[in-house]
């Protein structure tokens, strides 16, 4: 048995690791041994098919040694599963599992156990890529359509996307498409009323200040959108005079007023202001939508729709819009389109708005959505359906009226009339001090407005127990046995009504609907999935095992401190071990995904240029070998972009990086660089790289995505960098779910650590504190992921994981480069963690990248990195996880589909009706009785022998993308179709 102390064991720095292979024959393994998949005697067989003797030698000769680590990374010890459990359930002991009744836009939920069971706990969601590869994600797809039809039919409007970040991120987004489609010209003044959360008002601010949006907040009743200079000789003021481009309100507010906006709305459109209703998902099923009050944008939360609190996150941020702005909608959006034979079939719609195509003209650096949070919020909708999502609101509604009834019989004052599930209270006596504090006493959170004005916000979970306790702490009482008069809001529209909301009720229904669609995805269930830039590495069970406490999943973003006590210091731990990783003075894990981690990090290089009196650097460098969402993210950061070019073997090209420095020497704010680069190579003038753009005033920002090559062997801020953002979804095992959750901590040196992001608070603030995220912490619930990961792992773990990722794509090399041409290496002839395959010659015999990723889903795997950073390249990374059978089942896959290709370039087959065209082959097609094509069965279906042992089944054949954007249409199919 694995020992159950939480005394660490004897560091491994100071004994020799246990051989992998004897470790593997042992009762009890080491965790290193189970997340690296090479065992030594593979390890070794690689080493000697590239030629190097020995692990040491092979990174000597890959990684330039003048930015080497000379010592072991100060971390504990490497626990077992079992050590690292116990530690973290100790952890988790200290936190207070308190009923909050705090709401401000967070609600305690429950997560009906068939989802939870099989979504949240499912790997065979959670390890599933971003859809790129729409025939093998056809069940995550239809999960994001739902949600997609979910959101739409609730908000009253015509398209939404398929989830963004959190509430306020999503506010701020609706912000910025409201300033593009109004022009970007004279006005820049935005409006955001006072009832709004403060959390968001704070995001709110932040994104606004790079921009040059003023920000105005204040009461909606007293806003006048006109220039006080436009009037006409009536007096009228006409709108092409206002100032403002855009109006963001709270419904309901966030003291829980139901507001009539009709009115503010009429007079906001007068002005030609774009209207946006940052909306409570639950209440929509009883209040009108905002669609029909007039509203152009919605945002919100689907987090009280069986998403845990998690202390903040993850949760999936919504966002819809009218027809008329759907092409600035930020983020992803599902669409349907039909396959090679006509079929409908799902795929990812208006991709060229992607950042990685648009770079700094793109609509938003977002380039993921939260797809496993947004799956199980429309999941929630699917088992509940309309009825059954109306009678919780309805409920939850109820309970807030008996409360407001039992307070004003007590004396006090109940502020609105008209409410969802919030009551704010003032007070009649004693302060709101004295009240909060009698409710913890109780175990209850309440939420403090001001001294004499409490709000108890309640939700789904709220029993009459509970109820008639929060009453008590009032001096009320609440009889449940008298009846009350209902008081039914005014929806009078019907939603959610496609069969798919009103099917799977049961759970047996339900069970199979979840497996059904769990079938059509391609996920690490599978095979590995080897996307260069992405790192799909395990993701350990015993890592994804906390998830599901309730002393992390339960708790409040705004609980009192003294309640997470636990789930901060395991913060505090995970930020002091990656800033040891990557050599740094200070880490923010507040960012909740990569771009946000981008963003943020740019935003503390700036401010850190306004505090020295230096506004005025605002021109950011990019080399063309930089991660694609970079430019993006500099203009948010109200950047400049500057492009730098690289060279044939993929280096940035000094000699353009000098003359760029000096040309903008006064203006210079920051270089942007990915490190090793895109092009899968450690280039070996980095430190030269950084010191010139140190030498110019400069600072420089590196993009962590390919950190996993650097982890244990290097430091970013050992070697130049002054901010470096990490995706703990990729180097630290957070699994991608799909295409989200994500977090994009930062580290930074000690000259920035002042500009970290700021907290946010619900005390209203007139200044913002920068927070990026709505939550203190973002993503706080899936931080435990990489604090399992980083434990279990210890230094030693850690470097030899990045050893082996190193290893394993230089193998891969190795073995495809006399059939596709590697296209960048480093000065030794290796790559990094990933490479580059040369596919573009074959464009010659009419083979297009895309044939080569489609037929590799006949073989059963996902297609690698397609068309960027180069386009018709592929760039592979396998990370240390797969084990030498899986590297070479794909290199023989890739081999044999290399044959395939030959015959079409030597006029053996069909340049059209062949195997790459025509793929990916589907078992409807493999089964139908008529078959014309020049190939059997057999080569379509089976070509290598191992695929009749186990064969992964596109659920549609190859989709037509260009339809799909030309006839748009983002919501549920008609059963017909």
């Amino acid at each position: 048995m694995e020992s159950a102390t939480l005394e660490p064991p004897v560091s491994a720095s100071r004994q020799k690791p246990p051989s992998p292979d004897s470790a593997r024959n042992s009762v009890v393994a080491s965790f290193v041994e189970r997340h690296i998949g090479p065992s030594e005697a593979e390890t070794a067989q690689m080493l000697a098919e590239i030629g190097f003797e020995n692990l040491d030698a092979l990174i000597d000769g890959a990684v330039p040694r003048d930015i080497r680590l000379d010592r072991s990374l100060a971390l504990p010890a490497a626990a077992t599963e079992t050590e690292a459990l116990h530690e973290l359930r100790a952890l988790a002991g200290k936190n207070q599992v308190r009923r909050s009744f705090i709401g401000a836009g967070y609600a305690d939920t429950i997560t009906p156990a068939v989802i939870q069971r099989n979504i949240l706990e499912n790997p065979g969601w959670y390890t599933a890529y971003t859809p790129y590869q729409a025939e093998i994600a056809q069940g995550r797809l239809e999960a994001l359509l739902n949600f997609q039809t979910m959101v739409t039919d609730l908000t009253g409007l015509d398209v939404a996307n398929a989830s963004l970040l959190d509430e306020a991120t999503a506010a701020a987004e609706a912000m910025a498409l409201a300033h593009a489609a109004a022009g970007r010209g004279a006005r820049r003044r935005f409006f955001v009323a006072d009832n709004c959360h403060p959390q968001t008002i704070e995001i709110v601010r932040t994104r606004a200040q790079p921009l040059g949006i003023e920000v105005v907040s204040g009461d909606l009743a007293t806003i006048d959108f006109r220039d006080e200079t436009g009037s006409t000789a009536d007096g009228a003021k006409p709108a092409d005079h206002s100032s403002y481009f855009g109006a963001l309100v709270q419904y309901p507010a966030s003291d829980g007023a139901v507001v009539d906006y009709s009115q503010f709305v009429s007079e906001a459109h007068a002005a030609g202001v774009i209207v946006i209703f940052a909306a409570d998902i639950l209440a929509l099923t009883i209040l009108a939508p905002p669609g029909e009050i007039g509203a152009d944008v919605a945002i919100g939360t689907t987090q009280r729709f069986g998403v845990p609190l998690g202390f903040g996150g993850p949760h999936a941020g919504f966002m819809a819009v009218r027809d008329q702005f759907k092409r600035f909608l930020p983020g992803r959006l599902v669409g349907v389109s039909h396959d090679a034979e006509g079929r409908p079939a799902y795929r990812l719609a208006l991709q060229t708005r992607e950042q990685h195509i648009r770079r700094d003209k793109a609509t938003s650096n977002i380039c993921t959505a939260q797809v496993l949070l947004a799956v199980i919020a429309s999941m929630y909708a699917v088992y509940h359906g309309p009825s059954g999502l109306r009678s919780i609101a309805l409920r939850v509604h109820e309970m807030a009226c008996r409360l407001a009834d039992a307070l004003t019989l007590a004396g006090h004052k109940v502020k609105h009339a008209e409410f969802f599930d919030t009551v704010c209270i003032e007070l009649s006596d004693g302060t709101c001090a004295e009240v909060i504090a009698t409710a913890e006493e109780a175990g209850f959170n309440l939420r403090e407005l001001d001294h004499r004005s409490v709000a108890v916000a309640l939700d789904e979970t709220t029993t009459a127990a509970e109820l008639k306790a929060l009453a008590k702490i009032f001096g009320a009482k609440i009889d449940f046995s008298e009846e009350r008069p209902s008081s039914v809001p005014n929806r009078q529209s019907a939603f959610l009504t496609h069969p798919v909301f009103n099917t799977h009720h049961s759970e047996t229904e339900m069970l199979r609907y979840l497996r059904r669609l769990e079938s059509r995805d391609l996920s690490l269930c599978h095979s590995m999935i080897p996307l260069g830039s992405c790192t799909m590495k395990l993701n350990a069970t015993a890592e994804m095992l906390p998830l599901s406490w309730p002393e992390f999943a339960q708790l409040h973003p705004f609980a009192p401190a003294v309640q997470t006590v636990g789930y901060r210091e395991m913060i505090t731990q995970l930020e002091k071990w990656l800033g040891e990783i990557t050599g740094f003075a200070a880490v923010s894990v507040q960012p909740n995904a990569g771009s946000q981690g981008e963003y943020a990090g740019l935003l503390a290089i700036r401010a850190y240029h306004a505090s020295r009196g230096e506004k005025g650097r605002n021109v950011c460098l990019i080399p063309q070998s930089a991660h694609g969402t970079n430019p993006a993210s500099a203009v948010m950061a109200g950047f400049k972009v500057v492009p730098i070019a690289t060279l044939k073997d993929g280096d940035i090209d000094l000699a353009d990086l000098r003359a760029k420095a000096d040309q903008h020497a006064g203006d210079l704010a920051a270089l942007m660089v990915t490190y090793p680069s895109t092009h899968g190579v450690f280039e070996t003038t980095i430190r030269e790289i950084c010191e010139i753009v140190h030498a110019h005033g400069g600072q420089v920002y590196m993009d962590g995505a390919n950190m996993n090559a650097q982890v244990g062997l290097c430091r970013p801020g050992d070697f130049g960098a002054d901010v470096c953002h990490l995706n703990l979804h990729k180097t630290f095992c957070i699994p991608h779910g799909g295409g989200g959750p994500g977090v994009g901590p930062i580290g930074v040196a000690p000259h920035l650590v002042p500009f970290l992001p700021g907290l946010p608070s619900l005390q209203t603030e007139d200044e913002s504190a920068g927070a990026v995220a709505a939550a203190p912490y973002g993503s706080a619930s899936i931080l435990t992921i990489s604090w399992m990961y980083i434990r279990m792992m210890g230094a030693d773990g850690l470097r030899r994981a990045t050893q082996i990722a190193i290893l394993s794509a230089n193998y891969i090399a190795k073995r495809l480069d006399p059939y596709f041409p590697i296209l960048f290496r480093g000065k030794q002839g290796l790559v990094a963690h990933e490479c580059i395959l040369d596919l573009r010659s074959w464009r010659r015999a009419g083979i297009e990248v895309e044939d080569i990723a489609k037929r590799l889903m006949d073989y059963g795997f996902h297609a690698p990195t397609v068309s960027w950073p180069v386009p018709g390249t592929m760039m592979v990374e396998p990370t240390e996880s797969e084990p030498k059978d899986e590297l070479d089942r794909f290199c023989d896959a890739l081999i044999s589909i290399h044959a395939e290709m030959t015959a079409i370039a030597e006029g053996e087959a069909d340049r059209q009706n062949n195997l790459l065209k025509n793929a990916p082959h589907t078992t409807r097609q493999i089964a139908a009785e008529k078959w014309d094509h020049p190939y059997t069965r057999e080569q379509a279906a089976f070509p290598l022998d191992r695929l009749r042992e186990h064969k992964f089944w596109p659920s549609v054949a190859r989709i037509d993308n260009v339809y799909g954007d030309r006839n748009l249409f983002c919501s549920c199919v008609p059963m017909e179709t």
